[in-house]
């Protein structure tokens, strides 16, 4: 257990997964199952119950999860649902055009690989790394986002990130109009590497719902010449996803 754990918040979550395992759960199961002292549980269900997280049932069936907690994943059932839209777009890309795409969302600071393609992609030189986290101010996935997305969002990602010098802020805002201006984003690591990223935003209105970014080696080709090749291609492809996620009606629920 580090540092940074707090207890009470760790004893509610202890408390919230031994509730999600069954319809309804009695005080002496949840006792044992959490192997926290019954009036700690006590507690915790008024404040449950309180918050309207949970209820109680009946003294013989004990406490049950109410429809609130449905709200805790609205962000992970949007990127199932950006992916599920997103998956015959970049297959059918990679299948033409041969190359890895990688679909990703933003959150706490850092951009997150959601699907790829690399597993069908004959020209793949790395896994999918699925749930990897990149950095969000040197990858291409993260630029892209950050160049698109409405200012307060974008103040708000730098706040969590850490704080940037004048000089800092003043060079990632040239690379954010170049992005802007070429509706393209590339990768800039801290030291030489053999593969490149390309990405673009897929966005709704202000919104942006997710980047997309295709990888190859710097030695297949430069960035001018991936940028004329697959910049267009990659674009219509971000739209095609951003509208077919309109049209179920869930474009707002993007994770904020």
């Amino acid at each position: 257990m580090t540092d940074a754990v707090i207890e009470p918040v760790r004893r509610s979550f202890v408390l919230l997964e031994a509730l999600s395992h069954r319809r309804t759960s009695t005080l002496a199961v949840l006792t044992g199952e959490t192997g926290l002292p019954r009036p700690t549980v006590v507690r915790l269900l008024h404040t449950l119950i309180a918050l309207g997280y949970a209820a109680r049932v009946s003294r013989e069936q004990g406490y049950r999860l109410t429809d609130r907690v449905l709200g805790l994943s609205e962000s992970i059932r949007f990127v199932d649902h950006l992916v599920d839209a997103a998956i015959p777009h970049m297959r059918r890309f990679t299948e033409e055009h041969g190359w890895p795409l990688y679909l990703a969302t933003l959150g706490h600071g850092a951009i997150t690989i959601r699907h790829s393609t690399a597993p069908e992609s004959p020209m793949s030189f790395e896994g999918a790394s699925l749930n990897s986290r990149r950095p969000v101010l040197i990858s291409a996935l993260g630029r892209a986002w950050l160049a698109f997305c409405p200012d307060e969002e974008r103040r708000a990602i730098l706040r969590d990130i850490g704080r940037l010098t004048r000089r800092q802020e003043a060079a990632l805002d040239a690379v954010l109009e170049r992005v802007r201006r070429d509706g393209v984003a590339f990768t800039e690591p801290p030291r030489p590497t053999r593969l490149q990223g390309m990405a673009v935003a897929v966005r709704r209105g202000p919104r942006v719902l997710g980047s997309l970014s295709i990888r190859f080696p710097r030695s297949a080709m430069t960035e001018q010449v991936a940028a004329q090749r697959f910049g267009r291609p990659l674009g219509r492809l971000a739209r095609a996803i951003a509208a077919d996620v309109a049209r179920t009606g869930r474009a707002g629920e993007a994770p904020r």
